[in-house]
């Protein structure tokens, strides 16, 4: 007899030997008891997971002789045509090389034909989502309101590919992944019947590289068997297909641990040497810290894991994070994603491998500042609150009082006691002199060193000290450093002496306050002579006798004017208005001030 595959050989001939689809099994059951056959049905789901099967099931229990019937014999020549493909009534079509509008033609001229020797004549168009959008638009109305002997069932696994005008005229069954532990049971099974003996870890290896597909699962047991000599270990897997396996990467994280990078490296080199590829060795490392953050919060089904928690010791597991590991399985994501076009993909491999010695220091921009909080609380609180997450579950440490604590402040404070002289000199003298000095014992060569830059001159009146710029640039550059400079000038003369800022642009044509009561006097005079009746006499009398007589009754208005005058250029400390100058400036010199206000600290002047 030929040698069969084991996926054929092993393929269900019932449906209660599909496995994992019971939700499937059911429905199709129930269905076929109740009488409620559809005249199409559509199975998606991933491949190797029993959607072909079903449908030729489900062709069995529609066409046997003794049904339709949820229990198909297998023995009458309808359920043996079926199941070796030859029934004239079951047409199995591939949608990947029958995708255009003329394969579907012939599909609809055959429909027109009765079965011949069933029951039902049924279409089963495996990888359905392979026709073109124009065969599918020609399969809708057969579809919709096909014979009532005519049954079609669409396999696909990429539903989406499948127009929703296909989808909406059928039944979907939607087909899962196989559990792992249901896979590795039947390799157990088909072994047993072999009569090969195979160990638990290589079977379960065998299971987890299936990723849930049972025919994958058939044809990798099959290759294992060809090189077991009727016995199956996972040494013989690892070193037949050149695999790392969880025991190496084991013993270089250890060494990893122990910051024995040289030897780690070595290990892998040694890898390498036995033929394993650099991409094998990146995947198995990238699955190794995913099974170690899984286990890190606290999964304990192998299924998931896709190891055995066994195999990872108890010292690697508790020396890194969730964070950590998570930071280890990126980077071997990227890793696997940047070897394609990288330099020297071996040189990429033993930087990772070197970078892992610091992956016990790897912290994210959250947990630092968690941790900074939590210092600083615990500086707040005066408590001691552990850092170590083996020891979080703790309560704070709250730190001792007594003579402990005397004798560590005495022996921190003795060394400082000594520096207090150097600390105490530099302040001190500078506010010594200030009580010393009286209130009115100073001039102007005292606070000469304090004044602000640009001050012109400097007026002692009943106001206070009256500091006069004709700049307005330095103006403004003194009024905002008004209270430090009313600061000093106090410390340097007396407390309560008030500072005051005035603006003049005419302050270096009038010198002093002399000229103020003398140019008023010479101007008026004139105005006063003519008010009076004798006109003539003052006129042509000598100017220097006329100012006689107007100056005992004149002279308080002219000393007055000048000082109204000046007294609003006056600028009291709490003032917030800007002083205005005497004339206006021009568009020029506002934008140059601007520009020049701008430079100093970055604000315009407004």
């Amino acid at each position: 007899m030929a040698y069969e595959v084991t996926a054929t050989r092993k393929r269900p001939q019932r449906f209660e030997d599909l496995v994992g689809q019971e939700f499937v099994v059911s429905t199709l059951k129930n269905a076929i008891e109740q009488g409620r056959i559809a005249h199409a049905y559509l199975f998606s789901g991933p491949r190797g997971v029993g959607k072909t099967t079903s449908a030729r099931l489900l062709a069995k229990a529609l066409n046997c002789v003794h049904g339709p019937t949820a229990e198909p014999c297998g023995e009458c020549d309808n359920c043996k045509g079926i199941a070796k493909g030859s029934s004239l009534d079951v047409i199995e079509i591939d949608g990947a090389s029958n995708t255009g509008v003329n394969d579907v033609r012939v599909i609809k001229e055959e429909v027109m034909f009765p079965p011949t020797s069933s029951r039902y004549k049924i279409y089963i168009i495996d990888e359905g989502h392979m026709l073109s959008q124009s065969a599918f638009n020609a399969l809708l109305k057969t579809i919709e309101e096909p014979p009532e002997y005519v049954v079609f069932i669409f396999a696909t696994t990429e539903t989406q590919k499948v127009p929703a005008t296909i989808r909406s005229r059928c039944q979907q069954f939607n087909f899962q992944l196989i559990p792992l532990e249901t896979i590795k049971g039947l390799l157990a099974q088909a072994a047993s019947e072999m009569g090969i003996e195979a160990e638990d870890e290589a079977l379960f290896w065998i299971a987890k590289e299936s990723t849930g597909s049972m025919r994958d699962a058939y044809t990798l047991f099959d290759q294992v068997v060809a090189f077991s000599n009727g016995k199956i270990t996972l040494a013989q897997i690892r070193e037949k297909l050149g695999l790392v396996g969880v025991d190496r990467i084991n013993a270089i994280m250890q060494d990893v641990l122990s910051k024995n990078n040289g030897e780690a490296l070595s290990k892998v080199q040694a890898l390498l040497a036995k033929g394993v590829s650099i991409d094998q060795i990146i995947k198995d490392f990238t699955e190794y810290f995913r099974s170690l953050l899984l286990i890190r919060k606290g999964v304990k089904s192998e299924n998931v894991i896709g190891e055995q928690i066994s195999s990872f010791p108890a010292d690697i597991i508790n020396a890194y994070n969730e964070e950590q590991l998570e930071a280890a399985l990126d980077m071997f994501l990227n890793l696997y994603r940047d070897i394609r076009y990288s330099l020297n993909p071996r040189f990429e491999l033993e930087l990772a491998i070197s970078k892992l010695s610091k992956l016990r220091y790897v912290a994210s921009t959250a947990s630092v500042i968690e941790q900074l909080a939590r210092l600083k609380n615990d500086l707040i609180n005066g408590t001691i609150t552990p850092l170590n997450p083996s020891l979080a579950d703790q309560k704070s440490v709250e730190p001792e009082k007594g003579p402990a604590v005397s004798t560590v402040s005495a022996s921190s404070v003795a060394a400082p006691v000594e520096e207090k002289p150097v600390e105490v000199v530099a302040p001190e003298p500078e506010p010594a002199p200030a009580p010393a000095a009286p209130a009115n014992n100073w001039n102007v060569e005292d606070i000469k060193d304090l004044l602000p830059q640009g001050t012109q001159k400097v007026e002692n009146t009943e106001d206070g000290l009256v500091l006069t710029f004709n700049n307005k640039f330095f103006y403004q550059m003194a009024y905002r450093n008004l209270v430090n400079v009313r600061e000093k000038i106090q410390q340097r003369t007396s407390p309560d002496l008030n500072v005051v800022l005035s603006y003049s642009e005419n302050i270096m044509d009038t010198p002093a306050t002399a000229p103020v009561e003398a140019a008023p006097v010479v101007e008026p005079e004139p105005e006063p002579a003519p008010v009076s009746e004798p006109v003539p006499e003052p006129v042509q009398a000598p100017i220097e006798a006329a100012p006689a007589e107007p100056i005992p009754s004149e002279e308080p208005t002219a000393v007055e004017e000048p000082v109204e005058t000046e007294e609003p250029e006056v600028v009291d400390a709490c003032a917030c208005e800007k002083p205005q100058g005497p004339a206006k400036m021009s568009e020029e010199q506002r934008n140059l001030l601007n520009d020049l206000m701008l430079c100093f600290d970055g604000r315009e002047e407004r």
